[in-house]
């Protein structure tokens, strides 16, 4: 049985409770964070705490831990649950007070849980090697994606559309152009350019994105931070997305239309290699 973290105690997970009056269980008033362990570290953590400090500050939500803590309490997990490869998943919400829309009051105590998840395979994943396929959905989702928030069901409905499509996600588009997927960041590849969203409120700016976008740029490879249509993806030559958990994974089908040669491109393999090369060996 795992071991969880909830407000400052290590329990076993079915000890595990929160209130029924906690906001991010009435409103989504809460922001969230994954960060991935392989070989038992803990892979961009300064990146993923400083983004939980931004999304914080957005939401004027006061953080229960400091940095230093929340680095403690991660580990903590990973040893106490043996954890070699997975996730650490970690939620802050606003707290447990009486419904009402208005916030409460500022000494309502912020509620922390983090537990584990064990991904065996993780960086091996199979799907790195065939590549994977999505679908284009109108993207609906409220306007400050930039904020990593608990609000994911219009996220999940498109994992749900991409399943009974018999593909693996979707990639959502707003006023012409590819926002981002479901649950990472979106890529195409033409020549020798990598082209992704530029930052903004309408993606999140992901962890993963920013430590890819780099390696990139250190590896001489051209990158233009732009929107890019369906159209233009369709007639890449490679895609690809990121995330914390599924690191660089390549997409060889669009909306059913081949995406290059139809199995991953040397950029994305090249460009997964490095990153999990580098992420390693700065790993905690």
């Amino acid at each position: 049985m795992r071991t969880v973290y909830v407000n400052g105690e290590y329990l076993p997970e079915d000890q595990a409770k929160i209130s029924v009056f906690d906001r991010g269980f009435l409103f989504a008033d809460g922001v969230y964070e994954v960060t991935s362990v392989l070989d038992g570290k803990l892979i961009d953590f300064a990146g993923h705490a400083a983004r939980l400090q931004r999304s914080l500050s957005e939401l004027e939500m006061a953080s229960p831990v400091t940095s230093e803590e929340l680095l403690a309490i991660h580990k903590e997990l990973v040893a106490r649950n043996e954890l070699t490869e997975g996730l650490v998943y970690l939620q802050v919400t606003r707290g447990a007070a009486d419904r009402d829309f208005l916030y409460p009051d500022e000494d309502t105590a912020p509620t922390i849980v983090l537990f584990t998840q064990a991904k065996p395979g993780l960086a091996d994943a199979p799907a790195a090697k065939r590549g994977i396929k999505v679908i284009s959905i109108p993207d609906r989702r409220w306007g400050r994606r930039d904020i990593k928030t608990v609000q994911l069901l219009y996220p999940s409905m498109g994992k749900m559309m991409a399943k009974a499509a018999g593909a693996d996600d979707a990639w959502m588009v707003e006023d012409g152009a590819v926002t981002e997927g479901t649950s990472n960041n979106a890529y195409i590849v033409k020549g020798n350019t990598i082209i992704t969203r530029h930052l903004g409120e309408e993606i999140l700016h992901g962890i993963t994105r920013a430590a890819v976008l780099r390696m990139a740029a250190e590896s001489q490879m051209k990158v233009e931070e732009r929107s890019f249509t369906m159209e233009e993806a369709m007639d890449a030559d490679e895609a690809f997305v990121t995330s914390a958990s599924t690191f660089v994974m390549p997409v060889v089908e669009i909306d059913g239309a081949q995406i290059g040669t139809g199995a991953p491109g040397k950029v994305a393999a090249r460009l997964r290699e490095i990153y999990l090369d580098e992420s390693l060996k700065a790993a905690v």
